[in-house]
């Protein structure tokens, strides 16, 4: 068996860097811990942490294909971010103009969660802890 200590990051490709970078660090609060420019590809690596942990490795590459990911498409369906205050980080949200989705209620938990669209429309869940 393998023996997985912890997720160590979540890739994502976007279609425009700067947008995709002010996104996930002015809008969600990630750090970015290396930024890298790799000439052969025309393409940018950024590293981004949340409270010092790496998560997000965000690349650019030239012209990248579409993904569907509405309605529900094979393949990763998204990413989740616990918070401990949904309707704060609702509230905050929609403050910087970020279309949020109406708050459901996981059956299994009784939690609250909802979901809001990357600059690439990839679905990024908010989890009540």
């Amino acid at each position: 068996m393998v023996k997985i200590e912890k997720l160590h990051h979540v890739a994502i490709i976007c279609s425009d860097y700067q947008k995709s970078k002010k996104f996930y660090t002015g809008i969600l609060g990630f750090a970015i811990d290396k930024e890298i420019y790799r000439e052969e590809r025309k393409s940018y690596k950024l590293d981004l942490s949340l409270n010092g942990q790496y998560l997000i490795e965000l690349f650019s590459f030239p012209n990248p294909p579409s993904r569907p990911s509405r309605p529900e498409a094979r393949g990763l369906r998204h990413i989740a971010f616990g918070v401990s205050n949904l309707s704060e980080t609702i509230d905050y949200l929609k403050s910087k103009r970020i279309a949020v989705e109406e708050v459901r209620i996981d059956e299994f938990t009784n939690k609250q969660f909802t979901f809001i669209a990357d600059p690439d429309d990839l679905p990024i869940e908010f989890y009540e802890l």
